[in-house]
Formats: C-alpha cells, sequence, structure tokens
C-alpha cells in the first residue's frame, strides 16, 4: 500500500488510501489576498499567525505555507520571506508543513529551515523545472506535489494529463525517488466552465491510484470557482474524489461543511475506526437554530485522530 510520510519537528503523518484523508490548510496564500500580502512585505505576521492557528484548532493535518507577495523579483524578495514564515508558523504549531512556491531559490530556503520532513509543493513535467526541483528534493528526502502540466500548459484531455504525472513518476525514478513520494495534482478545472470536469477528474484518480500506485492532492475549490455558494459544491465533491481515490486535499479546514464532508467520508470509506473520530468531535452537536447551518461542534479533530480546538471560525473570504 501506497504511503507517504511527512513530518513535524515531533509528529508523523501518513498520506495513503487507508488514513484518513490529509486536509493541507491553504490559507497562509497571499495570493489573491492583497491585505495579506501588504502585511507580510510590511513584517506583521499577525494574519499569518491567526491563520495558522485557526486552521489546526478547525482540524488541518497540514498547513500549506506560501510567500508569494509580488512578481518583482521574487528570486530575491521570496526566500528570506518564505523562511520567515516558516519559522513563525513552526513556532506556533507542530503539524508537517508544504513549502509552497514556484521559486527555486525559496524551496531551497524553505527545506533548510523546515523541521522534520515537509512536503515541496510543487514541480510540474516542464524540463526546466523537473531539472530544478527534483535534485532538492533527492537531496532533502522529502515528498513533492506534481502537478499535471508541462511546456504546452494545462490540458483538458484527461489522458494527457495522466501522461504528464506518469513522467513525472518516471524522470523522479531516474533520481532515485520512489512513487511513494510523489503525490500527483491531476488538475481539478472549474466544473461552472467544463461540465464534465467532476468526471473527468474521477477517471484520472483511479488510473493514478491503478496503474501509477500514487498518492493525489488537488486545489479543492477549484471545481467551485466562478459558482455562487461555492461551500456547498466543495462539501459535496469532496466525499466524490476520496471514494475515487483521492488521498489529500489543499483546501480551507475553516469551512464546517467541508470538514462535515471529510470525516464523513472517512467514516464511510473505514478510515475512521470505530466511528471514534467522528463521536469525538461531534458528540455535542446540535442542529442550527431556526433551519440555519448547523452549530459548530463542541471539539474538532484532524484526520489523524487528534483532538482539536472549536470548529465555528467561518472565515469572510473563499
Amino acid at each position: 500500500m501506497t504511503r507517504t510520510i511527512v513530518a513535524s519537528a515531533t509528529r508523523e503523518i501518513v498520506i495513503g488510501f487507508d488514513q484518513p484523508f490529509c486536509v493541507i490548510g491553504e490559507r497562509i496564500n497571499p495570493t489573491g489576498r492583497k491585505k495579506l500580502a501588504a502585511e507580510m512585505t510590511a513584517g506583521d505576521f499577525s494574519t499569518v499567525e491567526k491563520d495558522a492557528l485557526a486552521q489546526v484548532a478547525a482540524g488541518a493535518t497540514m498547513l500549506d505555507v506560501n510567500a508569494g507577495v509580488t512578481a518583482v523579483n521574487p528570486n530575491e524578495t521570496e526566500p528570506p520571506l518564505l523562511v520567515r514564515t516558516l519559522e513563525i508558523v513552526q513556532s506556533l504549531v507542530d503539524v508537517p508543513l508544504s513549502i509552497d512556491s514556484s521559486v527555486t531559490a525559496a524551496i531551497e530556503a524553505g527545506l533548510k529551515v523546515a523541521k522534520g520532513r515537509p512536503l515541496v509543493n510543487s514541480v510540474t513535467g516542464e524540463e526546466e523545472k523537473l531539472e530544478a526541483i527534483l535534485p532538492l528534493v533527492k537531496k532533502y528526502n522529502v515528498p513533492v506535489v506534481a502537478i499535471s502540466n508541462d511546456e504546452t500548459g494545462i490540458s483538458e484531455d484527461p489522458d494527457v494529463r495522466f501522461a504528464v504525472a506518469k513522467k513525472i513518476v518516471e524522470r523522479a525514478a531516474d533520481y532515485g525517488i520512489p512513487a511513494h513520494d510523489i503525490v500527483v495534482d491531476p488538475l481539478v478545472m472549474p466544473i461552472g466552465a467544463m461540465g464534465s470536469a467532476g468526471q473527468q477528474v474521477f477517471r484520472l484518480l483511479r488510473r493514478l491510484r491503478e496503474e501509477l500506485k500514487v498518492n493525489t492532492t488537488c486545489g479543492l475549490s477549484n471545481i467551485s470557482f466562478g459558482l455562487p455558494h461555492r461551500h456547498g459544491i466543495n462539501a459535496g465533491f469532496i466525499p466524490m474524489v476520496i471514494g475515487a481515490g483521492m488521498t489529500s486535499a489543499i483546501m480551507n479546514p475553516c469551512r464546517p461543511q467541508e470538514m462535515e464532508a471529510v470525516r464523513a467520508a472517512n467514516v464511510l470509506t473505514g478510515n475512521d475506526p470505530n466511528c471514534s473520530d467522528w463521536i469525538m468531535t461531534y458528540r455535542d452537536y446540535k442542529p442550527g437554530a431556526e433551519g440555519g447551518p448547523a452549530a459548530a461542534p463542541a471539539s474538532a479533530s484532524g484526520g489523524s485522530g487528534r483532538r482539536g480546538g472549536r470548529e465555528g471560525r467561518r472565515r469572510a473570504s473563499a
């Protein structure tokens, strides 16, 4: 059985088909968040700190950390900012981290200060990226997210995206990197723009699991981009992709509706033995007043079975 091991300073998490779904908190990312980007540029990490604590309390298994605040001289500005962000997050929470950057120098700088065994996010099928990132993955003995696009861009054909994923797995093997350390992102398309996007990703996930035998991830909210009430779509999508074989996702754990879907899928796939995590999380559950949203549970725990804090931290932004 394929198992991808990630770790913080003291805590190890296994991503795998027989494991609880790995929720990778997405909030520490200034992309599309002008206020956060401005704060980080000015050396203000108060929102980063709040988002780190809130996501872990809501049940995140891991945290994605991105410091891409500007397209101006990112090779100079991003490495030190990413290092500072990682150090702050590690000082507050003890969960594995995903080092998220398109800048090779930033990834290497992050790997030098990251504790445990972080996940590198990411490498693509582009030759330049393969030659830059795979040696770092081998050098630091860490797993990596493999995004299924190459020099030709993102194909709408799922067979082409599978072929790119296969190419990355094979090239990684040339560097001595095992398939269990490759976490493939099959690229979820917006269902509002491509009606077959859901069917495509379900088919891709089955092939990735059965043929390449790799773990998988995605930017979960991509599926609902452009639609109203996106969290309803996301919550419906979660158990379906888990059923098709997805083992992790970069998502917002502070959305109770989506975390409920994750925990329910863990129960129904047999990855929450004796329903213990579900019972511990929702034992004090009470329906929302006047038919409104369900009240947050008294306690929450992540996919690894750890007890967390209150989950009722609703965010205004997606």
